[in-house]
């Protein structure tokens, strides 16, 4: 059952995902100028940018071959993710693999404006903007 409005009635240890939620919708903006910068400095590398949360909330680069391992490892249940990899447009829209409690959760969206706009408008480079997201979350995630 999916309860729309309310994360009252969810289990404690799915928290987490919640807070997540709620971070990338405040940092939607920051986010995207983030994804962006760095997919322009990891062109070759066919990294997505990641989010492990611990010991405590970080920024990572998630390779297509961890991704791939990780589907193989467990019985290919994230072949879904696979194809949001696969049909990613950067110039378009932001995707991040988050890490935490024996889980991952994916956050998708539309980045409006673009992410090269976004990244451009935030006048930062990409360790402030990854310093200033990282304490963002570090106290978004304080239970």
């Amino acid at each position: 059952m999916i309860r729309f409005g309310s994360n009252q009635n969810n289990k404690p240890e799915d928290k987490w995902r919640w807070q997540l939620d709620d971070f990338a919708r405040d940092h939607q903006q920051q986010l995207a100028a983030l994804a962006w910068g760095l997919q322009q400095e990891w062109v070759e590398l066919n990294n997505i940018l990641g989010i492990d949360l611990k010991p405590k909330p970080h920024f990572v680069a998630c390779s297509r071959e961890a991704i791939e391992k990780l589907n193989y490892n467990t019985n290919k249940q994230l072949q879904e993710i696979l194809g949001l990899i696969d049909g990613y447009k950067p110039e378009e829209e932001v995707l991040i693999i988050a890490i935490g409690e024996g889980q991952i959760k994916l956050i998708h969206f539309q980045a409006e404006p673009k992410p090269s706009i976004c990244f451009r408008e935030a006048g930062e480079n990409i360790d402030a903007l990854i310093t200033s997201l990282e304490a963002s979350l570090a106290a978004k995630f304080i239970t």
